[in-house]
């Protein structure tokens, strides 16, 4: 595999590069954002993205063990490594999961590195890494990024991603239900307020299918308020399947199916690439932020693609800030678009296949 300019690579990988002389012994990587990275290290080891299509190009590599988020069963080999690093996560919170997570797989005497963008929080997570690397140092600013070192960190085996889980009520037209969460997860504080609008409209006028997927399902609230209040109302239950990106997210939405009984299958997958399945209706919130940036490459994708993943006459209907080009987008790829329910913040459009 033709290795990469390192100038193209992402500013933490870059400063991480400039510092690799550190990496000794058994190297584990926590939250790598491209797999990039990989062949411009001298060895293998173990790498771990929450990105399902980061994970899979991880998977190309190897000389690398990939992992993909929390609950992957390559992390119980607690006590193995002897460098790890931990990619700066964009949820301050997580950061502290993750640390967990890097001290599980620590050794004797292993070294943790910290690498992180100034823009992202890196100043202000130094505290975090101090509380359990007291004597961490700062080792290099390089790329709009800091490398923090400490060395001989105490193990703490015992890290399970469920002990991190949280429960919450979500609560929308008289129907609530149980959603679990994670540090990093979006929306783990409660309802926003465009899932909310996107569920009134569901309860005013439900999509009739059979068969529903939520695309960016976070942490499986639509589906299992939707299947709850189809119980509620002793109507046609249906199935709800849910994709979504983030390692965090699948964990979240295949335990709060579980704890109300929602009938789905919860897919972890980038986009709608590899899966081939029908649905007659498809619902999402979909995310429009990278890290600080706004982002809507993975929605406008998730449009070009759709289409050939609803049953003609199947419905689309989808809430996003109004201020994005989704209009245009959804009358291009699908057909005849229409707004639900419109305010200065979010609009739920709904849209129907041709025959």
């Amino acid at each position: 595999m033709q290795n990469l300019p390192v100038s193209s690579l992402l500013n933490s990988h870059q400063a991480l590069l400039k510092n690799q002389h550190l990496l000794t012994g058994r190297l584990a990587l926590l939250g790598v954002a491209s797999a990039h990275l990989l062949p411009e290290l001298p060895a293998g080891g173990l790498a771990m993205s929450e990105h399902a299509g980061v994970y899979r190009a991880l998977q190309s590599h190897e000389a690398w063990q990939a992992c993909f988020g929390y609950e992957d069963p390559a992390l119980l080999a607690e006590g193995t490594y002897d460098s790890i690093v931990v990619f700066l996560p964009k949820a301050r919170a997580e950061l502290e999961m993750r640390l967990a997570l890097a001290r599980s797989l620590a050794s004797e005497n292993a070294r943790l590195i910290l690498v992180g963008e100034k823009k992202e929080g890196i100043v202000g997570a130094i505290k975090q890494l101090k509380a359990v690397a007291p004597q961490v140092a700062k080792v290099d600013s390089a790329r709009h990024c800091q490398v923090w070192c400490a060395q001989a960190i105490e193990p703490a085996p015992g890290f399970r991603v469920q002990d991190w889980l949280t429960w919450s009520v979500a609560e929308c037209a008289g129907m609530s239900v149980e959603v679990a969460g994670l540090p990093g997860i979006f929306s783990q504080d409660g309802l926003d307020n465009g899932t909310r609008m996107l569920l009134d409209t569901l309860a005013e006028q439900p999509v009739r299918a059979d068969r529903v997927l939520d695309f960016a399902c976070g942490a499986g609230v639509i589906g299992a308020w939707l299947q709850a209040k189809q119980v509620a109302r002793e109507e046609p239950v249906a199935s709800v399947d849910g994709v979504d990106v983030q390692a965090q997210a699948v964990i979240c939405a295949r335990e709060t199916y579980q704890r109300n009984r929602v009938t789905g299958t919860i897919h972890a997958s980038d986009g709608l690439a590899g899966i081939d399945a029908l649905w007659s209706g498809i619902i999402s919130n979909p995310p429009f932020h990278t890290g600080v940036k706004t982002d809507t490459s993975m929605t406008e994708q998730f449009l070009q693609d759709v289409k050939r993943h609803l049953k003609p006459g199947g419905e689309l209907r989808l809430v996003a800030n109004s201020f994005l080009p989704y209009e245009s987008l959804i009358k291009r790829h699908i057909g005849r678009v229409e707004r639900l329910r419109e305010d200065r913040r979010f609009t739920v459009y709904r849209a129907f296949r041709g025959k």
